[in-house]
């Protein structure tokens, strides 16, 4: 079991993660968001191999359009 603290709320989850399988089981659109982990903003080409550890802060920030 590992434990994030994802936007400010801790989650645990049975198995290691990526960015990207973090997102997906969020139900999160890989399009539509930007990630930090621990205050370094995550490429989107990078969301499927880099991993997630143990007690990581990871904010996730969606885009709003509007004007």
């Amino acid at each position: 079991m590992s434990t994030f603290i994802v936007n400010g709320e801790i989650r645990e989850v049975s198995d290691a993660l990526t960015v990207g399988d973090l997102l997906d089981r969020l139900s999160v659109s890989h399009q539509t968001v930007a990630v930090m982990v621990n205050g370094a903003i995550i490429a989107r080409e990078a969301f499927a191999t880099e991993s997630l550890h143990e007690r990581d802060a990871i904010e996730i920030v969606r885009f709003v359009g509007g004007g």
